[in-house]
């Protein structure tokens, strides 16, 4: 009996985190598919967030709309993770300290607080821009395409400075 009400737990709880993926995917993804694998960001020994990246039938292009979903695993300032963002960016070779004050700034009014189970959503969208989304709920977003490239470049640049998780992400280690 409780190996049975286990297996309906991990079966009901593993739907929902996939449905919510695929309902907000769903939205602004011509069928959408999860282009390589989840892959786990960890800072020296904390898991800090899964990745995942959803493009039309699983084929990325930085040219078309994709969705990369990080689901959260442990509780961050929604500030923190804007200057850490700008910093990935820095770290790439952005070096515009006024476009980059402005962006911050963006970012620190988007990017919410986030606990264990949180999902935040991140749109290419077809104009090139960049809608935040926590869960299904719009949070923000940035109308510039340099934002956009910069910032997504984080994760899916050959420059991104976690280069496993590019790979995982996009489907290029097997």
């Amino acid at each position: 009996m409780q190996r049975t009400i286990f297996a309906f737990l991990v079966l009901f709880f593993s739907t929902q985190g996939f449905a919510s993926t695929s309902d907000v995917v769903n939205q602004f993804i011509e069928n959408p598919q999860q282009v390589g694998k989840t892959s786990r960001m960890t800072y020296l020994f904390w898991d800090v967030y899964d990745a995942s990246l959803y493009a039309p039938q699983g084929v990325y292009s930085k040219e078309q709309p994709f969705v990369l979903a990080l689901h959260y695993l442990r509780a961050l300032d929604g500030k923190e993770i804007a200057k850490r963002s700008l910093k990935e960016m820095q770290k790439q070779g952005f070096s515009n300290s006024s476009l980059g004050e402005q962006w911050l700034t963006k970012m620190v009014k988007i990017f919410p607080d986030v606990s264990e189970g949180t999902v935040l959503y991140g749109l290419r969208t077809l104009d090139g821009y960049t809608q935040f989304y926590e869960g299904d709920k719009l949070i923000g977003e940035v109308k510039d395409s340099e934002f956009t490239t910069r910032f997504f470049d984080i994760w899916l640049s050959e420059k991104t400075s976690e280069p496993t998780m590019r790979s995982e992400l996009l489907g290029l280690i097997r």
